[in-house]
């Protein structure tokens, strides 16, 4: 049975319900999806995040501790996360213990946890995760190279936020953030497993009633520092962490992504043989590794990339990473370089499709993103059918990768 887009209603509200059904294992798999409710929209910074963790921290009835033990008697893991646009819960486990999921999940929703005793609790463990990563240097080069591509938005800082702004939150800033964004209009159910379709619909609705209709939160529009910025942070290291980025001018629905894909993956993230590793690593042995990515959301689009040199070496990598930005969009590519881009993108298709998991976090991208349900096949079709020129055109067009920002944590 494919993955399949259907639709409950409650309180009226029509919310999205993503389905497939999947019997060669008796097990469930279920996420509630919010919108607009990660670390873009953080009010203080870490706000989501940390909203996320105390809903981890169970029911008010059964504590932290007996929520806990709950799910292990009956094997069901269940956790909360914030992304960048997105806060998720998903749950999963056996068919024959569904129900008691939903029940529990019912609890949570109705009545988590939200004490004093655990804003504590969550608030010490996200203060020791940042407190051990200020040693992290690929950390906080990412980090700082985030201050200059977005600077005095929220995507400026990390998800986990600082310990300044942690510290500042209080329990009345998550309930406001919680009653906002964990509500039916924001709310997107992804489902699957040994189930029928009827009761996939069932205990979606069951698990909706009570959450309160709300309003519709906006997710913002951020725009990528255009001028090419440079922040070097001196810390006692033998190595000089690189860190670089710059806007890409694409959107999620533009028909022209699949080409920026293959664009980004001969530049810098194919690995061995892509450009990047091929000039830093192969030719003049510069660091271990040396990859650029793709970020193509509806909050931020932009282009990143990161290497590890010795100290002596940070210019010269600095300024390979440059000419190979530079001849990347004036010579373009090798009719080579795409048949090899081909080859491991069309070849590794079935591997991103093998689990339950993965095809429905495969459709529910799909309706995130606006496309149809089958797009990416259909963009498949199209890498296939990409030539030489077509991608060399559309690398031409794209001048705004060569204003690059470099955030360098050196001695």
């Amino acid at each position: 049975m494919a993955t399949t887009v259907y639709h409950i209603k409650v309180k009226g509200v029509k919310i999205p319900l993503i389905f497939k059904q999947d019997k060669r294992l008796p097990l469930v798999a279920m996420q509630l999806v919010f919108k607009a409710s990660g670390s873009a929209l953080d009010k203080a910074a870490g706000l989501a995040n940390l909203s996320a963790c105390i809903m981890n921290e169970g029911t008010k009835e059964l504590g932290s501790v007996g929520f806990a033990s709950a799910l292990d008697a009956k094997a069901i893991h269940m956790s909360a996360s914030a992304g960048v646009e997105t806060l998720v819960i998903e749950s999963g486990c056996l068919k024959e213990q569904f129900g008691s999921a939903i029940q529990l999940l019912s609890a949570l929703l109705k009545n988590p946890n939200l004490t004093q005793e655990s804003l504590v609790k969550v608030k010490t463990d996200i203060l020791g995760k940042i407190s051990a990563k200020e040693n992290d240097y690929d950390y906080v080069a990412s980090n700082l190279l985030r201050t200059l591509l977005f600077a005095k938005t929220p995507l400026a800082h990390s998800r986990l936020g600082d310990a300044k702004s942690i510290n500042q939150i209080t329990l009345e800033d998550i309930k406001v953030f919680l009653n906002q964004h964990i509500v039916l209009s924001n709310l997107i159910v992804v489902m699957g497993g040994d189930i029928s379709l009827k009761e996939a619909k069932e205990r979606a609705s069951l698990l909706a009633e009570e959450l309160s209709a709300g309003t519709i939160c906006k997710l913002p529009r951020f725009i990528t520092n255009t001028n090419s910025k440079e922040k070097i942070l001196q810390k006692e290291t033998q190595q000089a962490y690189i860190y670089f980025g710059a806007p890409y001018n694409i959107e999620v629905a533009d028909k022209d992504y699949y080409k920026a894909k293959v664009a980004t993956y001969i530049l810098g993230s194919g690995g061995f043989g892509s450009r990047l590793m091929e000039e830093i690593r192969v030719k003049k042995g510069l660091a271990y590794s040396a990859y650029a990515s793709l970020h193509v959301n509806h909050s931020a689009t932009y282009l990143s990339g990161y290497l590890q040199t010795k100290t002596q070496s940070l210019q010269e990598a600095k300024d390979t990473v440059n000419v190979v930005f530079k001849q990347f969009v004036e010579n373009g590519i090798l009719n080579e370089e795409l048949k090899q881009a081909k080859r491991f993108l069309l070849g590794s298709e079935p591997l991103r499709v093998e689990t339950l998991s993965q095809q429905l976090s495969r459709a529910f991208l799909e309706y995130y993103r606006g496309q149809k349900p089958g797009h990416y096949a259909t963009e498949l079709q199209k890498i296939d059918d990409l030539s030489q020129k077509g991608l060399n055109d559309f690398i031409k067009q794209h001048k705004e990768i060569l204003n690059l920002s470099y955030a360098i944590v050196t001695k």
